[in-house]
């Protein structure tokens, strides 16, 4: 495989044996291998246990599992989309065709219109803008397909100031890009290939991280037919839809079902349905504060953002890391209890308890410590005292002596007295 890979284009799973979002992948990556065959495409697909592997594996860069890569002669191409296979199918058609596909009529650009919500197109002929646009289409045709197309070609409600030019065609309009209001051209196109409007989900939120945009959603609950969770899902497509000119260019919009992920994130527990700003580039958040009750409030929270007087929340700083460890731990601590208690209790029960056995024994090993050296300064002082003062014996040898010193000068004294007398 190594030594042949580059005659042909490859869609390649690496996997492990062991990983149980592979095992998950297997019955969807074989359906993958099987209808791209009865396709007819050119593209093989096959999987490689990348633990057995580790030298090619390393070699493309593979460092989580499964990760997929599309193998097209010196490079490849990582697949960062859903886990379907449609979406796996449409990426591998997508990268292995050519990196810009020309529109030569009016009939085709329509047709393909209709197939791709996001389109994006170049108009004119030889320039170096679209020297940078083939640039940029081998970075990103990974996410989205890349036209070309005559002037002609367009359709009639299309106005150019200049050409050559660059557009994308979403949400029924389109937009042109502007080198000095949009910036580089690769960090337009990425911030532009989402629709205005989308159902968001914890993929697609990670995905638009790399946008730079705020991200304002609706949290809602999707069963829940409600005027509330209705309206204010209804309040964001209208501003996507209305503000479009005013806010596309800071601003994605969509509606997420379900409070967890969220919950996860912003570390809080929110009432659904909710309103919320992310910015995913630095953890910040925004929440009202007041009910959102029409558009009108909406933009008036959205202008308060975009000048500064909106309380921005969370972010990245020290004290909110510290505080994503705890809430972290916590959450693993309760979902490991949550969905097996008996292997909770083994986990986290065994080292609780040889810690308090490690600290009940050091406890004891000082008091007892304490204890002997209590007891040997009590002998030492003991022993001085002996040594200074003598034994027993040594004392009632030393009265005795005394005591006969003592008898002998009273007997030398009654001497000298008798004598006088003589």
């Amino acid at each position: 495989f190594k030594e042949n890979r580059k005659d042909d284009i490859w869609l390649v799973d690496f996997y492990a044996p062991w990983c149980g979002h592979c095992k998950k992948l297997e019955p969807v990556w074989n359906e993958v291998g099987i209808e791209m065959r009865n396709m007819g495409s050119p593209v093989k697909v096959g999987k490689m246990d990348a633990t057995s592997f580790s030298s090619i594996a390393s070699e493309f860069g593979v460092r989580g599992y499964p990760t997929i890569k599309l193998l097209k002669g010196d490079l490849a191409y990582n697949y960062r989309g859903p886990r379907t296979k449609d979406d796996i199918i449409e990426f591998a058609n997508r990268v292995a065709g050519p990196l810009i596909r020309p529109l030569p009529s009016q009939h085709m650009f329509e047709h393909v219109q209709k197939r791709h919500r996001v389109l994006f197109v170049y108009v004119g002929g030889e320039s170096p803008l679209k020297e940078k646009y083939i640039e940029v289409a081998s970075e990103l045709i990974v996410y989205t397909y890349f036209f070309s197309a005559s002037e002609d070609v367009l359709p009639e409600y299309v106005t150019l100031p200049e050409l050559p030019a660059v557009m994308v065609f979403k949400d029924g309009t389109y937009f042109v890009y502007d080198e000095y209001e949009d910036g580089d051209l690769s960090s337009w196109i990425n911030r532009e290939r989402f629709q205005g409007y989308l159902h968001v989900d914890g993929f697609t939120l990670y995905e638009l991280g790399d946008t730079g945009k705020l991200v304002a959603i609706a949290v809602i609950d999707d069963k829940n037919s409600s005027v509330e969770h209705i309206r204010l899902k209804s309040i964001i497509q209208e501003v996507a839809r209305d503000y479009r000119d005013h806010f596309h260019r800071d601003f994605q919009f969509g509606h997420m079902d379900g409070n967890d992920y969220i919950n996860s994130l912003l570390m809080d527990d929110l009432t659904i349905p909710t309103i919320v700003v992310l910015n995913t580039s630095n953890q910040q958040y925004f929440l009202p504060d007041r009910h959102i009750e029409s558009t009108e409030d909406m933009v008036q929270f959205i202008n308060n953002i975009l000048d500064g007087t909106a309380e921005a929340q969370g972010g990245d700083g020290l004290l909110q890391r510290i505080k994503r460890i705890i809430y972290d731990a916590k959450s693993t601590i309760v979902s490991v209890f949550k969905s097996s208690p008996l292997l909770g209790c083994f986990l986290f029960g065994l080292p609780l308890g040889v810690i308090s056995i490690m600290c009940y024994g050091i406890c004891t090993a000082d008091t007892e410590g304490e204890v002997f050296e209590h007891e040997g300064a009590k002998k030492e002082s003991g022993d001085r005292e002996l040594t200074d003062e003598g034994s027993e014996e040594e004392q009632e040898e030393e009265k005795n002596g005394k005591y006969t010193e003592l008898s002998d000068g009273e007997l030398k004294q009654k001497d000298i007295m008798e004598k006088k007398k003589d």
